[in-house]
């Protein structure tokens, strides 16, 4: 075991040990985790931002670094089917297991530990509001307006850099009918529930007739259907019916073109329809007539970086991340970091020993190598 994958270990068992679930995000900016790692950066300037509702940022630079390194110290709430403390790091041959040890506090650890082993420029953004549809910390932060030639974004990639990946979209949607007996021959408006049913047939025949489209390996718009409320009983017309849908676009997908296509699928229109969650593509910023060439334009120059220093080059992949939100305020930006997606927001969540020392010899050459 080399020290640097030492002295990662030894920063994420202490990184472990603080609570950072979110819900409920009780995240303090003093007193807590950023306290510790505030104290394990000597020689860097450190800003410690409270954005309100427990999110918490932490900004350290030292020197005049072109590459900013983002990770999120927040994570799920764990579940009953834990083996034992989730917030006690569990040390095994070839593994580490504890709530969020690989998503993502193994990544925090590893870059802790670099910067620690040299005294090269760099600069490291902490942030605690990742794991809810409330993103205060990277918008604050690209507010600043700072100058960087690229944004790494840690996420479980197996230490590929993924420079693509998938948008989200949450929607609520109401329908209005009129309440009666059922008995009797309906308007096709009348009932609520039928207005939604007949909606979520065009919605799925429409999502079926973009299976052709493709961005960087991905194939397809990912479409749910996710819950579906309303109705008095079985032999009462429905008055009224509230439907909640999310989709996951290409890069090359014009998010507000599909919410339009998806709203005026509703005979009679929606008494409601509300977008409640958007995140965008990874990379951001499809051309205005639809196609895909700006996006790729822009996955080309984050794979030139990721060559230049020397990662691997993964697939785009179906999840989300803050790397598209970087990639919307105008960065250069991807994702790159230790340990395997199906691990993540699992019980007795662990990451490889083999992951770590990959990734911390990673950033420590980007960090530490000679101009």
């Amino acid at each position: 075991m080399t020290d640097l994958l030492t002295h990662t270990l030894d920063h994420l068992q202490q990184l472990v040990s603080f609570d950072t679930r979110n819900p409920p995000r009780a995240i303090p900016a003093e007193g807590g985790i950023f306290d510790y790692i505030r104290s394990r950066l000597p020689g860097f300037e450190v800003e410690v931002i409270d954005h309100g509702a427990g999110a918490v940022s932490l900004y350290a630079v030292r020197g005049t670094p072109k590459v900013l390194f983002n990770v999120h110290l927040d994570t799920v709430p764990d579940s009953p089917d834990w083996s034992a403390d989730p917030h006690v790091m569990r040390r095994l041959d070839d593994r580490v297991v504890g709530l969020g040890v690989c998503d993502i506090k193994g990544a925090a650890a590893a870059l802790i530990a670099a910067v620690n082993a040299g005294d090269g420029d760099a600069a490291l953004l902490f942030s605690s509001d990742e794991e809810a549809n409330d993103p205060r910390c990277i918008a604050a932060f690209l507010a600043r307006g700072l100058d960087f030639d690229a944004v790494i974004v840690a996420e479980p990639t197996n230490c590929e850099a993924v420079l693509a990946h998938r948008g989200i979209s949450s929607v609520l949607m109401r329908f209005a009918g009129t309440a009666g007996h059922a008995s009797g021959k309906q308007d096709p408006a009348a009932s609520a529930l039928h207005q939604a049913m007949r909606w979520g047939g065009r919605a799925l025949d429409h999502v079926e007739s973009l299976d052709h489209a493709r961005f960087g390996g991905l194939t397809g718009l990912r479409f749910n259907i996710g819950r579906v409320e309303g109705g008095i009983k079985g032999n009462v017309i429905a008055p009224a019916a509230e439907l909640r849908f999310g989709f996951r676009p290409l890069p090359s997908m014009d998010v507000d073109d599909l919410l339009a296509t998806f709203a005026g699928f509703a005979e009679p229109e929606a008494g409601h329809f509300e977008e409640t969650f958007r995140g965008p593509s990874l990379p951001s910023g499809a051309a205005s007539d639809g196609s895909a060439a700006n996006a790729e334009e822009r996955r080309l120059a984050a794979r030139d970086i990721a060559d230049a220093f020397d990662l691997p080059i993964g697939n785009a992949v179906d999840f989300w991340t803050e790397a598209s939100l970087f990639s919307a305020g105008g960065y250069t930006a991807f994702v790159f970091g230790p340990g395997d997606i199906a691990q993540a927001h699992t019980a007795d969540e662990f990451v490889t020993l083999a992951q770590l020392q990959r990734y911390a010899d990673a950033v420590h050459r980007i960090i530490n190598a000679p101009a």
